[in-house]
């Protein structure tokens, strides 16, 4: 959306800007993003299973807010790797290919059926790999999730 006012106009210019510069399926992130990981979803839940369990362990057991409850709800429910060697072990394979970090982790927390879905949900595999490539990607994450 674009909004002129003569008084913000070159603030306005300037998030216009940045926007622009931002775009996911083309792997341009804000600059805050450079140094940081994608997580997994089952490495989420893990942390917040973690964080639970401490909290329950207290003397005084404090009440977890509402976000945190949905959010654990959420990982178990959305976390295709259940313990800490598979969730290793996808994170190494994945790095071993030429992944963006943020591929990597959209490939494991969506875990799709085919190179077609992949790609649609991932555009920027697009070019980086061919069908064959993709479906052994792929897989190898269907024998993670199945075998841990």
């Amino acid at each position: 959306a674009v909004v002129s006012t003569q008084s913000t106009g070159t603030a306005v210019r300037k998030q216009i800007k940045l926007e622009e510069d931002e775009d996911a399926a083309q792997l341009k992130f804000p600059s805050e993003f450079k140094n940081a990981d994608a997580l997994l979803i089952s490495e989420v839940h893990m942390l917040l299973k973690v964080r639970k369990e401490q909290n329950e362990e207290m003397d005084e057991d404090q009440e977890l807010s509402a976000v945190f409850n949905k959010t654990l709800e959420y990982t178990e429910k959305f976390s295709f790797y259940q313990n800490r060697e598979t969730i290793k072990a996808v994170r190494e394979n994945l790095q071993s290919k030429n992944l963006h970090k943020f591929e990597a982790a959209c490939l494991a927390n969506l875990c799709p059926d085919n190179y077609e879905e992949a790609k649609a949900l991932i555009p920027s595999l697009e070019e980086k790999f061919d069908d064959d490539e993709l479906n052994e990607m792929l897989e190898d994450l269907k024998t993670f999730k199945d075998f841990q």
